[in-house]
């Protein structure tokens, strides 16, 4: 059994491409920065949130993944950066701009950082149902530091205050 220190937990989306293809291949880029095999959640189809208009739909998933000796948050964020600029991200014009590949570390075990470069965990994941559903089938019983209640609890109330509509479908189970 992984310690829970050190389970990392990324979200990745993309809606720039073909999505599908791109988050299967960045699950395998995965594997060359985890100490273990990357657990990989289902890959979802979500609404554009916060977007520009027009914006295509992306596909969601997420990973889990087993620090190495001597990662730190800090240093695994550069490098999903690269990651993602190996998959043809390019920086910012326009907030939320549509991405080949996007890449939010969420939850970095029970470490808890506040810096203009990383805030740990993620300061909207427990609020985002896109995020949320595919952690939920990859770490459950996880509990994002500060919150009271397991991924699983998370998801299911964030799921009861949506309308009961196409914003968020499972395209591929795992």
């Amino acid at each position: 059994m992984i310690p829970p220190a050190d389970i990392i937990l990324v979200a990745l989306g993309s809606n720039l491409g073909d999505s599908a293809d791109l988050v299967r291949a960045a699950f395998d880029r995965l594997e060359t920065l985890s100490a273990a095999p990357v657990v990989r959640s289902s890959l979802w189809s979500s609404a554009p949130v916060d977007c520009p208009p027009g914006s295509p739909r992306f596909v969601n998933a997420a990973a889990r993944l087993t620090a190495r000796i001597g990662d730190t948050p800090e240093q695994f964020l550069r490098e999903l950066q690269a990651l993602e600029r190996e998959f043809g991200r390019v920086s910012k014009k326009v907030h939320n701009e549509s991405r080949p590949l996007d890449l939010d570390l969420i939850a970095w075990g029970d470490g808890v950082r506040d810096t203009p470069e990383l805030v740990l965990p993620h300061p909207r994941a427990h609020r985002r149902r896109f995020v949320l559903e595919p952690l939920s089938e990859i770490a459950p019983d996880f509990r994002l530091p500060g919150q009271r209640q397991t991924v699983r609890e998370l998801s299911t109330e964030v799921r009861k205050g949506e309308s009961r509509d196409e914003s968020l479908v499972r395209m591929e189970h795992r």
